[in-house]
């Protein structure tokens, strides 16, 4: 079928360019949008479009869980609860040879799964571990790669921002989504955990146990009003006594609560943080709306249907167009944020997935998935920066360290997209059909 491939040219093209000029990606975003309009309406006609389409983006009830959880975040990275949970996961991995880097990545799956943010992940856990591995002489080259690579983990672990977004682009259920994501976001945990044992020797881990003083039943009991977030959020969830928006503003409120009873949150500390939480709200909605624009553009070109024929022309084979997609959603996570990714292309590769037979709560699970790999990679990598400034190591120490924890990883998203029970069980389970 012939497709008018100007308008891709133009919308990727212009993306491409503006990236690579360094135009913030919102901006970039919107200004190929309203190119790719430009091509088919004059220009008043293409300015009233895309005013409209950025307004629509954002009116949506759902959004609002999103500035929640940011603010939620932000309060839990400020109110001692990352200290408390690696003491926490120092009961479990402190047991194991080459402890404190099977600690890392304990935590950072329980703090990134609380935060919802794997750079608030990366810099809270990295900033305490970092004294205690450089104590035991753990070498910070690859103390920064185990940190940078297991912080994803948590953003499949409920509750995560970013499944909300693709739960609100596919109109799936944000209960179910958040259900599937646990052990696809603990198996990615437990691969970086045994790429620990297999690396341990070639990068000098020191393989004894960490001698840990703290008596289990106080280290269980501090923690255990964090931990109790994440059950009477998705317990409230799951039992329906309240949406994941009405979870998100209860989820401040305990936030905060937490934060001065464990006295480590100071009255002077809540305007700086809100402050911080509206500046990254504003960034995370303005994404929001350009990507709705540029969704539309892409739709009125019919980029989408373009792109889809291309992948199913290229094989019948459902295993292979599900691989396919896979490799260009690793590229794309190398090169864009996980938000604008989630909201530009879940639009053009779910439908693909859903004729292919793949349910669309798995389909998400593997997008964030991809998405979470490519926030650890360079050139974008964000957790990868947040990380390496951390530990004070440079990126060409590190790349080379984590090129197998890749590869790891890599393995554990073909495990996840080939055996779609590890999403679908729990949510099944929950009464979940499809």
């Amino acid at each position: 079928m012939f497709y008018d491939i100007f308008p891709v040219i133009v919308l990727f093209g212009t993306l491409a360019v503006l990236l690579i000029l360094g135009v913030p990606i919102a901006f970039s975003i919107g200004l190929a949008a309203f190119l790719t309009v430009f091509v088919d309406f004059p220009l008043d006609k293409t300015a009233i479009l895309i005013s409209q389409k950025l307004a629509n983006g954002l009116n949506n009830f759902g959004l609002l869980a999103l500035p929640f959880f940011i603010v939620a975040g932000n309060l839990m990275n400020r109110g001692g609860l990352a200290s408390r949970l690696i003491n926490f996961a120092m009961l479990f991995g402190g047991r194991l040879p080459g402890a404190l880097s099977h600690v890392n990545v304990i935590a950072n799956m329980m703090f990134g799964a609380l935060s919802g943010s794997a750079t608030a992940s990366a810099a809270a856990v990295g900033g305490i571990m970092r004294p205690l591995q450089d104590k035991h002489k753990y070498p910070a080259d690859f103390s920064t790669a185990v940190n940078v690579s297991s912080c994803p983990a948590g953003l499949l672990i409920p509750p995560s921002n970013i499944l909300i977004l693709y739960a609100l682009v596919s109109s799936t259920s944000v209960q179910y989504l958040f259900i599937a994501g646990y052990l696809p976001g603990i198996l990615m945990g437990l691969g970086i955990m045994v790429g620990i044992f297999l690396l341990g020797s070639k990068y000098n881990i020191p393989r004894e146990k960490y001698e840990f003083n703290e008596k289990a039943s106080k280290v269980i009991l501090d923690a255990l009003p964090s931990l109790g977030l994440v059950v009477i959020i998705m317990g409230g969830i799951l039992a329906g006594v309240f949406t994941a928006t009405e979870a998100s503003a209860i989820a401040v409120v305990y936030s905060l609560l937490l934060g001065f009873a464990y006295k480590e949150l100071k009255t002077g500390d809540i305007f700086p943080i809100l402050v911080d939480s509206v500046v990254t709200t504003s960034i995370v909605l303005l994404m929001v709306a350009t990507s709705s624009a540029m969704s539309w553009s892409m739709a009125n070109a019919d980029i989408p249907t373009f792109i889809s024929d291309f992948i199913l022309e290229a094989s019948e084979n459902p295993i292979m167009i599900i691989l396919l997609m896979n490799i260009i959603l690793l590229i794309i996570g190398t090169f864009m944020d996980m938000t604008p990714a989630v909201l530009i292309f879940t639009p053009i590769f779910l439908p693909i997935a859903t004729q292919m037979g793949i349910d669309p709560i798995h389909f998400g699970i593997i997008m964030v998935f991809n998405l979470c790999i490519g926030i650890c990679t360079p050139p974008v990598g964000t957790a990868l920066f947040v990380g390496c400034s951390v530990y004070d190591t440079k990126l060409g120490q590190v790349v080379p360290k984590m090129i197998p924890l890749f590869l790891i990883m890599i393995i554990t998203l073909a495990i996840v997209t080939l055996i779609p029970s590890l999403s679908l069980w729990l949510p099944h389970l929950a009464g979940y059909n499809y």
